[in-house]
């Protein structure tokens, strides 16, 4: 599939002498978010989290610094090469300031690489991998919204106390993948578990039944979802049209509330999941949700509500610094309180991770669900320092 390259400039949109004013003021402030808008991804991220880019753009006023704020979208296929060569011609071509990078850790690991050594800010949205926070950060890194640490210290942990003890996984057979059921076996195991074993499956795949048996002769008591997008989807849907779901518990280690309105609360009642935002928390998420929904005509997921956050965060930044100089915007992160719809005393610690509270999740059944899109119950937040865990020392810029 050819590359799709999407250019959204908002100075456009500004008369002739907004223009001139926008000249004189200097060059334009550049963000840039290469995300998977075609892939398993992409409902997740993709177009709605371009969207939640543009409203916190608007909300901020859409200049900063006398600068007009202007945006460039790439597609990366879930392909490093693409996503780090679009970053490359951003920097070197369009004065890219800061970076937003979507769904797939392999290509997030690429970027980051790519804004260290361009020294651009990269907020990482959609992929989990905490190597990004650990043997592959850089200064320039903030993991923004989860990690792979923080999905299994929240669902693994809440499976065990159920007596989900014994565990056989079905992972996406990239790093992502690997991460996630790596951190989730660590938990099982602190927790008196069992890890049974383990079967890899391409991203995308077409089939899913030759890993389901596998999974359903392993006799674990829990199948774990190492996967998420619509793989997560697929899979589930398979698991339950071989009635695994009868003698397996499922675990969504990574689980969106698309993913449920698509497969439906018949069949995902009771599923534990985790989540770094919901869109009917309280006022401020709800008052969010109806804009976005307004615009989108659906509910965000944690990664669009994650875009409009790390977009205003950035421009505060921006403007608390007086500059764009990535080492100045940088320190300006680390010493400031993350305070919006997403979440309430977020911090950026030293090795990049974003700090915040995460909540445990039971999905609805169809008679609790009193309205449109109502799929959650609460089952406990989890303080940040808890489910992300400690710095491990495995990051170099880390304190040891």
């Amino acid at each position: 599939m050819r590359l799709q390259v999407f250019t959204i400039v908002l100075a456009a949109l500004a008369g002739p002498a907004d223009a001139q004013a926008v000249q004189a003021a200097g060059p334009n402030v550049v963000i840039g978010d290469i995300d998977d808008l075609s892939g398993v991804y992409a409902d997740g991220t993709g177009a709605g989290a371009i969207e939640a880019m543009k409203m916190a753009i608007a909300d901020f006023g859409g200049v900063v610094l006398g600068r007009k704020i202007v945006t460039q979208i790439a597609d990366h296929q879930n392909k490093p090469d693409i996503g780090a060569s679009k970053a490359r011609e951003w920097a070197d071509v369009d004065g890219l300031n800061m970076l937003l990078g979507g769904a797939n850790t392999g290509v997030s690991i690429a970027l980051a690489k790519i804004a260290a050594a361009k020294k651009v800010p990269f907020f990482v949205i959609g992929a989990g991998g905490a190597s990004l926070t650990n043997e592959d950060c850089t200064a320039y890194t903030v993991q923004y919204v989860y990690n792979t640490t923080a999905l299994a210290n929240g669902t693994a942990s809440v499976v065990l106390a159920a007596g989900g003890k014994s565990w056989f996984y079905l992972t996406a057979d990239y790093a992502f993948g690997t991460q996630l059921q790596t951190a989730a076996s660590k938990v099982v195991e602190a927790g008196g578990g069992k890890n049974v074993g383990a079967v890899r499956v391409p991203l995308s795949a077409a089939d899913f039944s030759s890993f389901l048996l596998q999974a359903q002769a392993s006799g674990a008591k829990v199948l774990g979802f190492a996967n998420a997008g619509e793989d997560f989807t697929n899979s589930l849907k398979a698991a339950n049209e071989f009635g695994i779901n009868r003698t397996m518990m499922p675990a969504g280690l990574l689980v969106t509330i698309r993913n449920i309105n698509s497969l439906g609360l018949s069949l995902t009642q009771g599923l534990y999941l985790t989540t770094a935002w919901y869109w009917d928390t309280n006022d401020e998420t709800r008052a969010f949700a109806r804009r976005f929904f307004d615009k989108f005509r659906k509910q965000p997921t944690m990664y669009q509500a994650g875009y409009y956050s790390a977009t205003l965060t950035y421009l505060k930044s921006v403007a608390a610094a007086g500059s764009t100089d990535a080492d100045k915007v940088m320190a300006e992160l680390r010493k400031t309180k993350v305070n919006d719809m997403f979440t309430k005393g977020g911090y950026v610690r030293a090795d990049g991770v974003m700090v915040h509270d995460m909540y445990v999740m039971q999905v609805k059944s169809p008679s609790q669900s009193k309205y449109p899109w109502d799929y959650y119950k609460v089952v406990k937040v989890v303080p940040g320092e808890q489910v992300f865990g400690p710095i491990t020392g495995l990051c170099p810029l880390a304190p040891k």
